[in-house]
């Protein structure tokens, strides 16, 4: 489906059969400055956006797939003139025409989000707090329904739903829907952001900071394998690793906010750690190694992890020493 920031368009219904496409677009970058024309037909659909000087970028679907960005335009063109679609045109206001023509570029920072251990609500009111440019993405009750909530700079523009075929709109009532499905059938997110807007390059709030000790996020990383060990062997665990340390970095969020799943920072999969934080040796290790024994006691398998620690310990006893942390 291809999504255009529908609210009332400026014209509707035209056929392209009796139109010149090329002076069409000449047209309305005079007469709006910035918009987009919709050309859908049985066959096809796409959605060309542009300001007063050029067609920024155009997303082009048929039966062959679809293209994205500067090489779409051509193609929307080109069926177009070949063939017989229903066209909409739609005023932008200038300041986000360039999030419409560059959504298509977004990157995704965060994935597979679930309702295991956030919320929707939740997630919404974290990414505005963050200024985020770029939407969110719900799938519900394993993809039968669907939504996007789209950001820029952290106030919501609007959101389209598949209950509303795709259609972006304002409307507060659908949003709480999609909210109230995901608390009642479960749903899985994914939250992308557009860095690339109205031709510059947008600083990305990556977090990156000092570089930590190889030496450091090794111990780390050797804690959680042992950790990870003892819970997959665990008949009487059926959650995963995953989605119990997520739910467990959520609770320390407040304390040592690098571990929160939502920035992005501290990330553990497949027996790596991916950290881009900006904290002390000392208080990373001190966070993780916390959550660690906290999640191992709330799982009643302390002991079995004191067990593991002690050889652990020992082997890293002298970082340890100058983390100045006691085990």
């Amino acid at each position: 489906m291809v999504i255009v920031p529908k609210e009332k368009p400026v014209l509707e219904n035209l056929n392209s059969y009796y139109l010149d496409i090329k002076k069409l677009f000449e047209h309305y970058q005079g007469e709006l400055g910035s918009g987009c024309i919709h050309f859908k037909s049985p066959s096809a659909d796409g959605v060309v956006f542009f300001d007063k000087d050029e067609l920024l970028a155009g997303i082009f679907r048929d039966r062959q797939g679809e293209i994205q960005g500067k090489e779409a335009i051509d193609n929307v063109i080109e069926a177009v003139v070949n063939g017989n679609f229903s066209i909409n045109i739609y005023e932008i206001d200038p300041e986000k025409v360039y999030f419409w023509a560059n959504i298509h570029a977004a990157e995704k920072i965060y994935k597979d989000l679930s309702t295991e251990f956030t919320d929707l609500e939740g997630l919404i009111k974290k990414m505005g707090s963050e200024k985020l440019t770029g939407y969110i993405e719900v799938s519900i009750s394993d993809g039968k329904e669907s939504g996007l909530i789209f950001f820029s700079n952290g106030d919501i523009t609007g959101g389209s739903y598949s209950w509303g075929e795709g259609e972006v709109n304002r409307s507060k009532e659908s949003q709480d829907l999609l909210i109230q499905k995901t608390k009642e059938f479960g749903g899985i997110f994914h939250v992308s952001r557009i860095s690339f807007i109205g031709g510059d390059m947008e600083i990305k709030p990556e977090g990156i900071g000092q570089k930590q000790a190889s030496d450091v996020l090794g111990l780390i990383e050797e804690l959680m394998i042992i950790c990870e060990r003892i819970v997959t062997l665990d008949k009487k665990i059926k959650a995963s690793f995953s989605t119990l340390l997520k739910k467990k970095f959520v609770d320390k969020a407040e304390q040592y906010d690098f571990l929160d799943p939502f920035s992005g920072e501290f990330e553990y999969t497949g027996g790596k750690i991916s950290f881009r934080g900006n904290v002390t040796d000392e208080k990373l290790a001190e966070g993780v190694i916390q959550s660690l024994k906290e999640l191992a006691a709330d799982l009643e398998i302390l002991p079995q992890f004191n067990k593991e620690l002690g050889p652990w310990s020992s082997k890293h006893a002298k970082e340890l020493a100058r983390l100045a942390i006691s085990i």
